[in-house]
């Protein structure tokens, strides 16, 4: 009980101090208006959201679109497809010269078995423009070309080309079933974790400068290196894997080591030139309205979502399951919330025991089992480093 008091102490300091930073920016950004602070304190801001009616208590990080210098980029537990670690342990593995880390919310859901692919995301993932998951039936949220934030479902149109001009429908990074092909890149692990019994063409790069990182909408070509009748092949740096399940090998094309076939990574939409994409589902706003026929529309959990509207992008994390502190809302309750905060858009991400989120270097929600829950992707708010100006002579 000692122990409990003093990690809860301890939690209380935590919050109340971050809170007090951010009221003297706060007032700081006031005392000095058109400064850094100021434009910085528009840009980015979180405010918890306390609210009798549940009770609720909602935590909200506002973006700034307009700003630049804030950039939304997901993570990928331990840099992998399989596996799963914390939020924190996430933002703690990013690269710093990506930027600062100021704000993250956990993400998609994720698949719990079979152990070889453990944490695999639910649906799509594009981290820093490389393709690492493919979409599924999941709406998705995605930041196009033109930086413009979006949601829906995305089809996916993966295919491989063999020599004779036959196409195969393909997965990505995924569990491969019996009758399925499924394309394995670098980002899936070391080994394709596969069982025996299918084959296994190890791909390697004919157009070096289109190869690596694979990316969504382009087709590539790809040469043959090695076949196998095993499972389980190796995954290098170089090559990919293309596996096909046993029941494919009835009418499988001929190839042989050298031959050549197309992959394709094209989707419905199109979704070429995006840099970052995550899965999750369902839609909760479109166009400023209410989505309706969810299922279980009226359980209430914690939440993760994010929403937006044409000026902000807000990440939204809802405890739950803490009588007297916060019990979580249901999906029509969420929608309602953002539609009130302003936004047109709205989607849910994983939610449960997964939900948290992670706000200048600690967690700053108030997770319902009593701590972070390894989960498999999330998102995050990067503060981007200022390119310094060389100095003319």
């Amino acid at each position: 009980m000692t122990a409990t008091r003093n990690s809860s102490l301890s939690r209380r300091i935590g919050l109340w101090a971050l809170a007090l930073g951010l009221s003297l920016a706060s007032a700081a950004s006031q005392a000095a208006p058109g400064g850094e602070e100021s434009r910085t304190n528009r840009a980015f801001s979180y405010q918890n959201d306390k609210l009798p009616e549940g009770p609720w208590s909602v935590h909200l990080v506002k973006i700034d679109r307009d700003n630049t210098d804030y950039e939304l980029h997901s993570m990928l537990a331990n840099g992998a497809v399989t596996g799963m670690t914390t939020l924190s342990e996430q933002v703690k593995a990013l690269p710093p010269a990506l930027g600062r880390p100021m704000a993250a919310i956990n993400g998609d859901f994720y698949f719990t078995s079979p152990r070889a692919y453990n944490g695999d995301p639910q649906g799509l993932q594009i981290i820093e423009g490389e393709l690492v998951s493919g979409p599924t039936e999941h709406a998705c949220f995605w930041i196009d070309s033109a930086r413009q934030p979006k949601t829906g479902l995305v089809q996916s149109l993966f295919r491989a080309t063999w020599p004779h001009g036959s196409t195969t429908p393909l997965g990505l990074n995924e569990e491969r079933t019996g009758d399925g092909a499924v394309l394995y890149t670098p980002r899936m692990g070391s080994t394709t974790g596969t069982k025996s019994g299918g084959r296994e063409f190890v791909l390697e790069a004919v157009e070096t400068n289109k190869w690596s990182p694979l990316r969504v909408g382009v087709k590539i070509k790809a040469r043959v290196r090695e076949i196998r009748e095993a499972g389980d092949t190796a995954l290098t740096a170089d090559i990919m894997v293309l596996s096909l399940g046993p029941q494919l090998l009835v009418d499988a094309p001929i190839v042989k080591v050298g031959d050549e076939l197309q992959l394709s990574t094209a989707t419905v939409p199109d979704l070429e030139g995006t840099e970052m994409a995550i899965g999750g589902g369902p839609r909760l706003v479109v166009d400023g309205k209410p989505m309706s026929g969810w299922k279980s529309p009226n359980q209430r959990h914690p939440r993760t979502a994010l929403g937006w509207n044409d000026d902000f992008i807000f990440l939204m994390s809802v405890d739950g399951r803490q009588a007297g502190h916060s019990v979580g809302m249901s999906f029509q309750e969420m929608a309602d919330y953002f539609i009130k905060t302003g936004c047109t858009h709205a989607v849910n991400l994983d939610g449960g025991g997964s939900a948290s989120m992670w706000l200048l270097g600690q967690v700053i929600s108030s997770p319902s089992e009593g701590q972070e829950r390894p989960v498999a992707n999330g998102l995050v708010v990067l503060k981007k480093p200022k390119r310094e100006v060389p100095q003319q002579n």
